[in-house]
């Protein structure tokens, strides 16, 4: 189990292990465990780097989940990067939509999604256009358009 997982962290049905709460599946259609899909990159961000801007963006969902500040920073390209990540401690996670991937060029990607959270008893949607940088062999998060 992550250190941070939340208490209702949703177990894999198909390893026994936790799922990883970006929700995604293997070619049976069984979500992931966390270690198999985002663990891998947020537990050892200095030898494993997310591949493509997709599995970026879900493993800082899953960051986020997890409040897990420093793995979101160092994700987080320097030229827009903040001092600090504030939690809301209120916010319930309950899942991610990925609803677009594109490639812009060699070191440039977007990807499109729609994560739903209650907080304060309140249902909300968080839908985003993220745009992504490539340096090397690691993405980063640069910023993101809201509310599409």
């Amino acid at each position: 189990m992550p250190k941070h997982a939340p208490k209702s962290f949703p177990v894999s049905a198909a390893a026994g292990m936790p799922a990883c709460p970006c929700g995604r599946v293997d070619a049976k259609g069984r979500v992931l465990d966390f270690a198999r899909c985002c663990g891998r990159y947020i537990g050892h961000f200095e030898q494993c780097a997310a591949p493509d801007a997709e599995s970026l963006m879900r493993s800082r969902y899953s960051a986020f989940v997890l409040h897990d500040e420093a793995y979101l920073l160092a994700t987080w390209h320097r030229d827009t990067r903040p001092p600090s990540i504030a939690f809301d401690a209120a916010a319930r996670w309950l899942g991610l939509e990925v609803r677009e991937h594109r490639v812009v060029g060699d070191a440039h990607a977007a990807v499109e999604f729609v994560a739903r959270l209650r907080a304060r008893g309140r249902g909300e949607r968080l839908h985003e256009r993220s745009r992504f940088v490539r340096e090397g062999l690691r993405w980063y998060y640069v910023d993101g358009d809201l509310g599409l």
